[in-house]
């Protein structure tokens, strides 16, 4: 069931809605994370009809969540340029992610940076090696993966896909960008065993753009372990179109249980 099927079959709530997060998204006990924010980020948007574009999201993993899940979303505070709007969803279990959002329209600006560059060496997705069907967590069948670099015999914390989400009609650009945002295993997976347990704590999203787009639904998707010992990684992040254009950076915390 893919994520415009289940917003199809929301039922309102006061505050958000009610839905229920199908088996095919789930990941261990609990909801792909991507799959949590993207409902979370749902919720904000329908907070008010004219919110300018998403510039920002801090996402806690707080706990599982699974089956009925009720969104939630408040506003924080809304300036003349600028809206945060807090975001929660819970289960039977109880709370399961709380995530802030920034949505903020253009303002003057005389600096002009971008250094976010794209990868060397690499395949454009056209040309990319393919994941096996069936390989990979349950909710993977609800994207095409492929290899964006050349393989290595080195075994580096990092880990570079062309990541295309299979159903995304009717999706806000924002919504699939943080659906797909969280597709790869943490970077340092190379460096530990493939049957260790991990769970991701918090995911820091800058947007680069104000409205994401690319070619044929291609992302590219990097995960860069940067530290991990006592059981807790740290990572950087990135999305690249498929033109190579920066479309977002974060952070994030993970847990590591082997």
């Amino acid at each position: 069931m893919s994520l415009p099927d289940t917003l199809s079959t929301i039922r309102r709530i006061e505050g958000g809605f009610a839905a229920r997060v199908p088996d095919d998204w789930m990941q261990g006990r609990t909801s792909y994370g991507g799959f949590s924010a993207a409902l979370a980020l749902e919720a904000a948007r329908g907070f008010a009809p004219d919110l300018p574009p998403l510039r920002s999201a801090q996402v806690a993993f707080v706990g599982p969540l699974a089956g009925e899940v009720e969104v939630r979303a408040r506003l924080l505070r809304r300036g003349r340029n600028a809206s945060w709007i807090a975001a929660e969803i819970a289960s039977e279990a109880g709370i399961g992610l709380t995530a802030t959002f920034v949505f903020m329209g253009p303002v003057e600006s005389s600096l002009h940076l971008h250094r976010v560059p794209p990868p060397a060496g690499l395949i454009p997705p056209e040309q990319a090696v393919r994941f096996p069907e069936g390989r990979g967590p349950g909710f993977s069948v609800h994207f095409d993966r492929g290899f964006a670099l050349p393989r290595s015999e080195q075994k580096l914390p990092e880990l570079d896909w062309w990541v295309r989400l299979r159903d995304r009609e009717g999706l806000d650009p924002m919504v699939e960008l943080m659906l797909v945002g969280d597709a790869l295993p943490p970077g340092v997976m190379p460096l530990l065993d493939a049957r260790a347990p991990v769970s991701s704590m918090t995911w820091q999203v800058n947007l680069l753009t104000p409205l994401p787009q690319t070619r044929d639904g291609w992302w590219l998707l990097r995960s860069a372990g940067n530290y991990a010992e006592k059981g807790c990684s740290s990572q950087d992040m990135a999305v690249w179109n498929a033109d190579g254009e920066a479309m977002a950076v974060g952070m994030q915390a993970i847990a590591l249980f082997g």
